[in-house]
């Protein structure tokens, strides 16, 4: 008997926690944010606004702490890294419509790269990590191999305990809300490390770090139900892609997800240079 012939990665949906998110705020959104390229360059489109600049400026100085050995990580001089990072996004590649808007966000950068500095605490200890993806892809693997849905996704900060050969999940948070109990986060975070390494997840923590002084601990999902409930948002922007089918509920006013990026295609945003993968754009109104 032959063997069953592997699916296509190439042709398969991939979802993680920002493109399902995407969706379920509004398909039309998911659709402009994930799968439309510009016709005339071939790129995709998004959008910079200052808490995004923020968000991305911080976390990629936190979260490289992880480059480090544990013992050398109080040396790190995290508030010059974090100048150097800044000025890839300072102005209008930020976002940022005005020198008192940018600064204002930066100071609020500054004090959560301090918070970090001067509470440490569990970051100082040994962490582990994802194995490495060809292609600079994210950690993932088949969420269903039969319907051809791979999930990926990248997790900030893996704290090792040894008391027991387990693993904390550290998420940081730069925003000013706090998560909900119905994100898919924890629960896609949950998936991966079941299914790509080997040590049981025991604690789960978010810090948000504009406000507490250490990560404040969350209840971990039951990890059956963690997966029917990113399976079951899957497959749904799994359906809308194969019906090609992504309207917004509002219709054709469009809503708050959407209605940025339509403006974009109407040439009523301004572009402010190239991403990593995409061109970006502000709105000015």
């Amino acid at each position: 008997m032959s063997k069953k012939a592997k699916p296509d990665r190439y042709s398969s949906v991939w979802v993680s926690h920002s493109s399902m998110g995407d969706f379920l705020k509004c398909p039309r959104a998911y659709f402009l944010k994930n799968i439309y390229k510009d016709p005339k360059t071939g790129r995709k489109i998004g959008i910079v606004n200052p808490a995004l600049t923020l968000g991305v400026t911080v976390h990629e100085v936190v979260e490289g702490l992880g480059k480090y050995k544990a013992e050398d990580r109080a040396l790190v001089p995290m508030l010059k890294q974090f100048e150097e990072v800044w000025k890839k996004f300072s102005g209008k590649k930020g976002g940022f419509m005005s020198t008192e808007e940018e600064e204002t966000s930066k100071q609020r950068g500054i004090s959560m790269i301090e918070m970090v500095r001067e509470h440490m605490g569990q970051l100082l200890n040994k962490t582990v990590k994802l194995p490495e993806e060809q292609n600079g892809m994210p950690p993932n693997y088949y969420l269903s191999e039969d319907e051809n849905i791979i999930l990926c996704g990248k997790i900030d900060w893996l704290e090792y305990l040894p008391d027991d050969d387990s693993l904390h999940v550290i998420d940081f948070k730069t925003g000013q809300n706090e998560e909900k109990g119905e994100s898919l986060q924890l629960p896609i975070y949950e998936l991966l490390l079941h299914n790509l390494q080997k040590r049981k997840v025991t604690k789960a923590s978010y810090w948000y770090l504009d406000k507490d002084t250490a990560p404040k601990q969350v209840n971990l999902p039951n990890l059956e139900e963690s997966f029917e409930r990113v399976i079951s948002t899957a497959r749904k922007v799994k359906e809308a892609r194969e019906k090609k089918e992504f309207e917004c509920t509002r219709g054709e006013k469009g809503c708050f997800a959407c209605a940025p990026l339509e403006k974009i295609i109407k040439n009523e945003a301004e572009y402010v240079g190239r991403g990593e993968w995409q061109d970006l754009y502000i709105i000015n109104s």
